[in-house]
């Protein structure tokens, strides 16, 4: 595979390959305890029974991420990142990566750029598809070590400060194994009023689901979220002027209730049982916030988008 001009520049920049010996391949730093794969003291992958596995190569030749600076340009960066589509929002408090996840381009992380929020740990977790990789941060914040090819090998690092963090699969970095991982304090959604009331609701993606088409809007009340069963699902729904919107108990998560912040609309006392519904009208367009009280301290809120 050609290198792309962007991708020229950084080995430019990058100077002399560097010879990586890889022995046994498992990482010796970051590894998920709970694993299917855990690092013998060697370092080599071992089985749940002790026994260590070979399924690497001896050696490869690459550019540390640790000679690479990371880019001025995200959007160039990501240009030449196998499987790149739009960044994909995920809910705290964790998300998960594959590595080496194959696609028309070749091997790629999937998905390729997540945008979460400060505190959510990602997961990195190893497919066994191709040949040796590894996660480093091109600014150094986290590094899963020695190039690895056992499947379901598991790497993971919590996320603290906003940013934007480039990462490779330094193997396999030329052939368009890239990443990032986007750290923002900001849900996006395009609405000021849903993102600063949404922020701290566990099951938030960030996005508003549009249901401005269906004939019977539906939100779940009792969904799983926040520590338990304490969501609405979908958290934030966009209708049109005049929907009828409903909201149906699961039956999970004790008594839940629906009490509108800015609007003179409840549906009454708690209640606990599957199947019990509350419907409102809306005939008005405007961003529509409300709660479960009983549960508003641990994140069960909820947004209707009325257009």
């Amino acid at each position: 595979m050609e290198p792309s001009s962007t991708r020229r520049r950084l080995l430019r920049s990058a100077g002399v390959a560097g010879v990586v010996a890889l022995g046994g391949c498992v990482s010796g730093r970051g590894a998920d305890s709970s694993d299917p794969t855990e690092t013998a003291a060697d370092g080599a992958a071992t089985d749940q029974t002790g026994t260590a596995t070979d399924q690497c190569e001896t050696a490869t030749e690459y550019t540390p991420a640790s000679e690479l600076s990371p880019p001025e340009s995200l959007e160039e960066w990501l240009a030449d990142a196998n499987g790149y589509g739009e960044p994909i929002r995920a809910a705290p408090p964790e998300t998960e990566i594959l590595v080496g996840d194959p696609t028309d381009g070749g091997l790629a992380f999937d998905p390729p750029v997540v945008k979460i929020r400060p505190t959510t740990t990602v997961r990195w977790r190893w497919t066994g598809h191709g040949g040796p990789r590894n996660v480093v941060a091109l600014d150094g914040t986290f590094d899963s070590g020695r190039p690895n090819a056992q499947r379901n090998t598991g790497y993971h690092h919590v996320f603290t400060e906003p940013g934007t963090y480039a990462f490779v699969s330094e193997p396999q970095r030329e052939a368009g194994m890239i990443g990032a991982v986007i750290v923002t304090n900001t849900l996006d959604t395009g609405n000021g009023k849903v993102d600063e009331w949404l922020y701290e609701v566990g099951n938030s993606d960030g996005t508003i689901a549009d249901l401005t088409d269906a004939d019977a809007p539906t939100v779940a009340v009792g969904a799983e979220g926040n520590g338990g069963n304490f969501a609405f699902d979908p958290p934030a729904i966009r209708v049109s002027t005049g929907a009828t919107v409903t909201w149906e108990w699961t039956g999970e998560g004790g008594a839940h209730d629906v009490v509108f912040e800015d609007a003179d609309v409840s549906s009454g006392d708690v209640v606990a049982d599957a199947g019990e519904t509350f419907e409102h009208a809306f005939d008005e367009p405007g961003t529509y916030l409300y709660v479960c009280r009983p549960h508003e301290g641990i994140g069960m809120r909820g947004a209707v988008v009325v257009e």
